[in-house]
């Protein structure tokens, strides 16, 4: 018979296997340095902190460099290898990795045992290291060959600043410039570190090796055959958010990935976690509109999904009067981002704007008269950041995006205690994606195709489900996040009669009064065209008219939308039913752009042909989440 388990067993096989249990030490809150390692390869900074250490009377160990620079600045200064009377060898690859330096930083202070065998083996407390590591991250920025990036890989480092923070008991470990005046400042008179500074300076060390770590790894399985199945990211905090998605959710940060810089720069003003959401979506659609049409892009987003997206075609004189922006200066993009708002201008109330090239003087005093949260764009020319720096008493937020950043291949995210990952979509939607087109009627003519690209962009970077029409180089409806495609199309197809109806002479020629402010006039039309208000909500609209304006019948509607024509439409995903179709033709679509691949396909297609419409199948599906 197998023997019963020991309480002790038991014990270990409760905790999952076997634990190192904690040496015997005692704890005390004030350490004297009397003793410093120091062996930086970023040596800013190591002036100041030599000159202070040496007026403390520190004994310095150190090596290479970072020696003859203290013995410069009048510091005593021991070399490593003089003291564990062990040259640096391997072309430096060896200095440190010595037992009479780890010994000096791991030997627990106050336990007999390790007292007698430092002083055995001639081991002098370590109090302090002052350690950073080799520029990994940057010989592999630089596109160094694999044998450079792994001689820049750290080893005696990470290791020094491993053992300090795990002896922080006794031992103080400083890993980055910026730490060195708060060390001087903790020292103060005494020359004593406190224990509650020890920890705070070992948590960052682990942090830090740790994202050292995680950036070799990731690095190394892009260089194998057999990546590793555990991957690791590194979050570094860049600058505190007021709050998550809502008050409640504390704390709230805008982090940078892998060490990398962040994709934009802050340039004035204080975004919010929802802002930055709309900030980097709408910017990955300009950007890619852009590129994919030549032309200047906008985005208004609002939640991030796009209220519209437009590219600087010119406007007409009655678009001018019906965006109310008659007796504007209106440069290509400016006129990017005035259709861009007049999508559906109610939601883009309070949006959050993007514009693919730079802005303009024209385009920032558009922005001046909308209520909008902020603007991110890769550059402004300087009368066009005074006046968006001046908008909202400074408030507004304006970001400053790098065009040439690289996005990793690779997007990581959390929901639920689940982690999740994906390749990037970096499919590209251009006018390769519209060559197949399945349906009788075959002409995309050009203005069609911008529209349907124009659409594809759109949707790609909407909360999905989506559709979206586009009409003369704007999206004119988009339809987020419904369960059906038939709803969506629906949604967005009453956001196209809106649009559509803002044009209508009895809309164009609504009696307001004096003084009655842009989006109250705005939303005034809305519900103008909507006209289902209530009898109290109908008396407060009234007030916005010198005189109670002519009503718009259903039958006014129905006549002007038979005017409208050459409206195209994309779908994220095949339309599973011909409903979608049957739909779409009452709002004058012609031109649509779907994936494809339905059992339904074959009655979809004759929807299209009986309506005259010429479909293509991109083999894209765009769905975002």
């Amino acid at each position: 018979l197998k023997p019963a388990a020991s309480k002790l067993e038991r014990q270990v096989a409760a905790m999952g296997g076997p634990t190192l249990t904690s040496v015997s030490a005692p704890v005390v809150d004030k350490v004297e340095v009397k003793t410093a390692l120091v062996s930086v390869f970023d040596k800013a900074g190591i002036e100041d902190l030599g000159k202070f250490l040496a007026a403390k009377g520190v004994h310095i160990l150190s090596t290479g460099g970072t020696a003859a620079k203290l013995r410069e600045l009048g510091c005593t200064v021991q070399d490593v290898a003089d003291y564990t009377g062990s040259p640096e060898i391997l072309d430096g690859r060896v200095k440190t990795l010595h037992p009479k330096v780890h010994g000096g930083l791991l030997a627990a202070r106050g336990n007999a045992g390790h007292e007698a065998e430092m002083e055995k083996h001639g081991i002098r407390k370590i109090d302090l290291v002052v350690v950073n590591l080799y520029p990994f991250r940057e010989a592999v920025a630089k596109g160094g060959d694999f044998a450079t990036c792994i001689e820049n890989i750290d080893i005696g480092g990470p290791a020094m600043i491993r053992a300090s923070a795990k002896n922080n008991a006794a031992v103080t470990i400083l890993t980055s410039p910026s730490q060195y005046s708060k060390f001087m400042q903790e020292l103060g008179d005494d020359g004593c570190t406190s224990f509650a500074f020890r920890k705070n300076m070992a948590a960052a060390a682990y942090a830090l090796t740790s994202a050292y770590d995680s950036a070799v790894s990731t690095w190394m399985a892009g260089e194998v055959t057999e990546p590793p199945p555990k991957k690791t990211v590194a979050f570094e905090m860049e600058m505190p958010l007021k709050y998550g998605c809502n008050p409640h959710q504390l704390p709230a940060g805008l982090c940078s990935v892998a060490g990398r810089k962040l994709p934009f720069e802050v340039i004035s003003g204080t975004p919010g976690y929802i802002n930055l959401l709309d900030a980097i979506n709408a910017w990955q659609l300009v950007h890619e509109l852009g590129q994919a049409t030549g032309l200047p892009a906008a985005a208004s987003f609002k939640h991030v999904s796009p209220a519209g997206a437009a590219i600087g075609l010119p406007l007409s004189d009655e678009e001018r009067i019906v965006y109310e922006v008659k007796d504007k200066e209106l440069t290509p993009t400016a006129c990017a981002y005035v259709r861009a708002r007049n999508a559906d201008p109610m939601c883009s109330f309070g949006d959050f704007v993007a514009i693919s090239g730079e802005v303009d003087l024209a385009t920032a005093m558009i922005l001046k008269i909308e209520v909008s949260d902020g603007i991110i764009a890769p550059s402004f020319v300087p009368e066009a950041l005074e006046v968006l720096k001046a908008k909202k008493g400074g408030k507004f937020i304006v970001l400053k995006a790098d065009p040439a950043f690289k996005y990793d291949d690779l997007e990581y995210r959390m929901v639920g205690g689940v982690g999740f990952m994906q390749k990037r979509n970096d499919a590209l939607v251009d006018a390769s994606k519209l060559a197949e087109v399945v349906t009788a009627k075959k002409s995309l003519p050009d203005n069609a195709q911008k529209d349907l690209i124009l659409a594809s962009i759109a949707i790609k970077y909407t909360q999905s489900n989506s559709v979206g029409y586009s009409k003369d180089g704007m999206m004119v409806g988009v339809g987020a996040g419904q369960q059906s495609r038939v709803d969506c199309v629906k949604l967005a197809g009453r956001k196209v009669a809106t649009w559509w109806l803002r044009f209508h002479p009895k809309v164009k020629g609504l009696p307001f009064r004096e003084g009655v402010k842009r989006q109250d006039r705005v939303n005034a039309r809305v519900r103008y065209i909507e006209g289902d208000m209530e009898e109290a909500e109908k008396t407060e609209w009234l007030k916005n008219f010198d005189s109670p304006p002519e009503p718009l019948t259903a039958e006014d509607k129905a006549t002007f939308l038979k005017g409208l024509d050459g409206v195209s439409i994309s779908s994220d995903a095949f339309f599973p039913f011909r409903d979608s179709i049957d739909h779409a033709t009452r709002l004058g679509v012609k031109y649509v752009a779907q994936p494809g691949g339905s059992v339904a396909d074959a009655e979809v297609i004759d929807a299209c042909n009986t309506y005259g419409m010429a479909m293509a199948f991109t083999k894209l599906r765009l769905f975002h989440h």
